[in-house]
């Protein structure tokens, strides 16, 4: 097995390793594994020692920021306070200075009192608690011996932690679900204590020991917790519930949340009452000794025991699944379910798990019921786009303050300053959101984002000179009267985003203010002798260069960019200032493509006109789409009114589509799968460029036919594929949509 050993962040450590309730569906005394009639009742202080000794080597070899520890047993409040708090005092010690240490403990309930209670405050012991739900549903399974029910002193717990002095210790509700009771009185018995989470778990079975399913049904489990789904839906989600919150995370492309969904590795290990380090727990459920690893605190480290292949196997991600789920399209979401529950004699743990129908219901039962409120507003149209992308330069702007606002940086606070004075009116906001919305403001956020951390002593200079000339271009064109300090980068000159270029011939920084007409430029530091009136006209003038535009008749009128000194990201060079001349050409050329697309494909035309802002010309080569400039095309050399018209509609669709992965997750695990091109080409690729090169060839192909080829079948491959997020599932379906009218409108 390759790969680097996954440090382990969270120990189960037995303190305990009997219990006081007879539960039936337990794991550790009513299946395969009966190891624990063989250990020590409490852990020894030889075995805390030990412990904490081999946690604290962990953490600081693997410079762990914080670990968690759960306190667990059998029943871990039979090891009593003062065992307890020799525990949480060893681990206090070992760690501190090293890592910070998340204490936990989970229960049954039966025996919690202030007495524990006061004791996990003064160590800040988070508390889980074991509840079923009503006391008809707790009661099949969590008795005490003599059939004894343990509701109301569980209830009585649960009390005890929703006082205000120990709320703060409340993890919340943990509930192994009984397809037999009615899940809405459980999910409402439970809600009705108002714990901070809820958990519910699936019972431990393997193809060896299956679930009960009363009815025959391969998806009793998965309906049961649709119906939970439900109620919680219903009720406004009153509670987290960590099962659902995780398949809504992968769904929108996050990650698991949690050890019994998705495919992040392990990164667990258990200490047993006697110092025995072993994997996780469930593991009992498969066989004897399933969970054993031969090591123990005393002789070995944690390293250790993450190298052991048991442990490495539930680390590989992907390739540590079965062969039917790496093709299954919800295996990021269900990830092959618990590691526990694939286990068959004679294969192992090579096999889907015993609840695979349920995994994969569930899951689609989610994904049908939330896809409206999981999906971003930005897949829906070019307008919705262009405000996601507006919010996204937002947040960097505001990343970019976090890290210069307030720093010694007077520059940038002083045009922070400025910028917030502006929002405070409707039209100061809506020119500065105006200007943000340029297509290469995208650019200089990105690059001053990457750059902050680098120890380069320019990087706030030059983001300081972006941020000026962003707001002074906002004051202009909102007319708000504020005088802007707008350094310049060589002593003659500066470039307003969205309007063009001021040529001072002042040295230094400047001082910018709007007036009729024009600017008002002072040096900064200078007498009134040093002032000067810029007119910001169309034409071009020695002290004032205007972004021009094109278009119109039909045409989107768009800014002919050929001046931002930010617009150089097409990965080819662009083109120096055009000639009044030149420009007038590029106008002609335009409105003769945009004639053709009207006529040819309508509806792509105007979505494309509604995208589209900026062209900026390239020195050479075809159209492209920028790196971070949605709404700008770099336009090249072509030729012909169809050629260009084919460019444009190429540019638009692959901008649109890098906008998109930018605002929002289209596919996850990207890499992790790949696919064949059905237009040729004998390499795999990622799903990322299948995904890419289909939403282009969509839009072309209803312009040239021949582009559609093979598209039916790679359509049918993204779909299928497990990488799709609800969003991406959302474009795939207005690809078939858009094929759909393009087919009847040429029928037509």
């Amino acid at each position: 097995m390759t790969g680097p050993l996954v440090p382990f962040r969270e120990i189960v450590l037995k303190v305990h390793s009997r219990c006081d309730l007879a539960c039936d569906h337990c794991y550790i005394y009513e299946h395969a594994d009966q190891s624990w009639r063989t250990r020590p009742k409490s852990i020894s202080d030889e075995a805390i020692s030990w412990a904490a000794r081999r946690l604290a080597e962990h953490a600081s070899e693997h410079t762990l920021a914080s670990v968690s520890v759960i306190l667990h047993g059998g029943e871990p409040l039979l090891a009593g306070p003062a065992r307890l708090r020799r525990v949480c005092e060893e681990l206090s010690s070992a760690l501190n200075g090293i890592a910070e240490l998340d204490l936990r403990i989970h229960t049954n309930g039966v025996q919690l009192s202030p007495r524990y209670l006061d004791l996990f405050d003064e160590f800040g012991v988070k508390v889980g608690i074991s509840l079923d739900g009503d006391r008809a549903a707790n009661d099949r399974h969590r008795l005490f011996a003599n059939g004894r029910t343990s509701h109301p002193l569980v209830l009585r717990a649960v009390d005890l932690l929703r006082q205000d002095r120990y709320r703060h210790l409340n993890l919340g509700l943990l509930c192994t679900i009984d397809v037999r009771n009615d899940p809405a009185a459980v999910f409402d018995a439970l809600v009705a204590l108002d714990p901070p989470a809820v958990d519910f778990l699936l019972p431990h079975a393997t193809w060896d020991e299956p679930p009960p399913r009363p009815d025959g049904s391969a998806t009793a489990y998965a309906d049961w917790l649709l119906a939970v789904f439900d109620r919680w839906t219903e009720r406004g989600r009153p509670v987290p519930v960590r099962l659902f919150s995780s398949v809504l995370s992968t769904l929108s492309g996050g990650p698991s949340l949690t050890e019994s969904l998705g495919l992040a590795p392990t990164d667990l290990v258990v200490i047993e009452t006697d110092g025995q380090l072993e994997q996780v727990d469930s593991l009992k459920s498969a066989y004897d000794g399933a969970a054993a690893t031969g090591f123990d605190v005393f002789r070995n480290t944690f390293d250790e025991v993450a190298a052991h292949p048991g442990v490495r196997a539930r680390q590989l991600g992907l390739a540590g699944v079965s062969e039917t789920c790496r093709t299954c399209p919800v295996v990021r979401s269900c990830g092959g379910g618990l590691y526990t529950h694939r286990y068959r004699t004679g294969d192992g743990f090579d096999n889907p798990s015993v609840y695979c129908a349920d995994l994969e219901a569930l899951v689609r039962g989610v994904e049908e019921r939330a896809a409206a409120s999981l999906g971003s507003p930005a897949v829906t149209g070019p307008d919705a786009l262009a405000a996601a992308e507006l919010e996204l330069n937002r947040h960097l702007l505001a990343l970019l303050q976090d890290e210069f606002g307030g720093h010694g940086h007077a520059g940038w606070d002083a045009a922070w300053e400025l910028a917030t004075e502006a929002e405070r009116t409707e039209r100061g906001a809506e020119a500065l959101d105006e200007v943000l919305a340029g297509p290469y403001a995208r650019t200089w956020l990105l690059d001053a984002s990457r750059a902050a951390g680098s120890g380069d002593r320019g990087v706030p200079d030059r983001a300081t000179r972006h941020l000026a000339a962003s707001v002074a271009a906002a004051t202009v064109r909102g007319r708000l009267g504020l005088t802007v300090p707008v350094p310049t980068e060589d002593g003659s000159g500066f470039f307003l985003p969205t309007l063009g270029e001021v040529r001072t011939g002042c040295r230094g920084p400047v001082l910018v203010r709007d007036t009729d007409g024009g600017l008002l430029i002072r040096a900064q530091g200078g007498g009134a002798g040093a002032e000067r009136l810029i007119a910001t006209g169309p034409a071009d003038r020695p002290d004032w260069l205007p972004l021009r535009r094109v278009g119109g008749d039909g045409a989107p009128v768009l800014v002919l960019d050929d001046l931002d000194p930010r617009r150089d990201c097409f990965e080819v060079p662009v083109a120096a200032r055009l000639t009044p001349a030149g420009a007038r050409a590029w106008d002609t050329r335009l409105s003769a493509a945009w004639a053709l697309l009207r006529t040819a494909v309508p509806g792509q035309a105007a979505e494309a006109a509604r995208a589209l802002t900026t062209v900026t010309p390239l020195a050479s080569g075809p159209t492209r789409a920028g790196r971070h400039g949605h709404g700008a095309l770099g336009l090249g050399d072509e030729s012909g009114a169809g050629e260009l018209a084919l460019a444009l509609l190429r540019g638009h669709r692959r901008s649109t589509f890098h906008a998109l992965t930018g605002v929002t997750d289209l596919y996850a695990s990207d890499g992790a799968w790949e696919h064949r091109l059905p237009w040729g080409g004998p390499e795999a690729v990622p799903f990322s460029r299948l995904f890419a090169e289909t939403f282009e060839r969509v839009g072309t192909g209803l312009l040239e036919p021949r582009f559609l080829d093979g598209v039916p079948r790679a359509l049918a491959s993204i779909e299928s594929a497990a990488e799709l997020t609800v969003d991406g599932a959302r474009v795939l379906a207005r690809l078939r949509k858009e094929i759909a009218g393009g087919a009847r409108g040429a029928s037509g």
